[in-house]
C-alpha cells in the first residue's frame, strides 16, 4: 500500500514537472513600457516591409503572397495594439513578437521578386527590340533583293547578256 502511494506521488509529481517545463511559467509578466516597445518596434517593421512590397509592386512583381503575409503581421500587429490599449501586456508582447516572426526574411524575398521583375522587364525589352531590329532587316534585305533582281531584269531586256 505504502508503494501505491509512493508510485501516485512520484508520477504526480514528475507529470506537473514535465508540464511546467514545457509550458514555461512566468512569474513576473511583461511592463507596459516593454509591451510599448515590443508593439512599436513590430511597428516600425510593418512599415519597413510595406515600402518594400511597394518597390516590389512598382517594378512589376507579383507581390500577392506577400501581401498576404504583410495583412497577416499586420492583424497580429493591430491585435498587440489592442492590447496595450486595455493593460494585457503579456499579450501584446507575445502579438506583437509572433507579428515580427511573419516578417522574417520578408525584405530578401522582396527584394529578389524585385530583381526578377527587373529582369523580366528588361528580356521583356530585349525581345521587343530584337524583332523590331529582326523585322527592319527582313524589309531591308527583301527591298536590297528586289533591286537587285531588277537590276538584274534590266539588264537582260537591254540585250547584255
Amino acid at each position: 500500500m505504502v508503494f501505491c502511494v509512493r508510485f501516485v506521488l512520484v508520477f504526480v509529481a514528475s507529470v506537473l514537472l514535465a508540464f511546467s517545463s514545457c509550458t514555461g511559467f512566468y512569474v513576473f509578466g511583461a511592463t507596459e513600457s516593454e509591451a510599448v516597445g515590443a508593439v512599436a518596434a513590430a511597428g516600425e517593421k510593418i512599415v519597413l516591409c510595406y515600402d518594400a512590397v511597394a518597390e516590389a509592386d512598382a517594378a512589376g512583381a507579383n507581390v500577392t503572397a506577400l501581401l498576404a503575409r504583410l495583412g497577416e503581421a499586420g492583424e497580429l500587429f493591430s491585435n498587440a495594439e489592442l492590447a496595450v490599449g486595455v493593460g494585457d501586456f503579456d499579450s501584446a508582447v507575445d502579438l506583437a513578437g509572433q507579428s515580427q516572426s511573419k516578417l522574417d526574411g520578408f525584405a530578401v524575398e522582396a527584394e529578389a521578386l524585385t530583381e526578377e521583375a527587373i529582369q523580366e522587364k528588361y528580356f521583356d525589352f530585349l525581345f521587343v527590340a530584337g524583332s523590331g531590329v529582326g523585322a527592319v532587316g527582313v524589309v531591308c534585305g527583301g527591298f536590297v533583293a528586289w533591286r537587285l533582281m531588277k537590276r538584274r531584269e534590266e539588264v537582260k531586256e537591254a540585250g547584255f547578256e
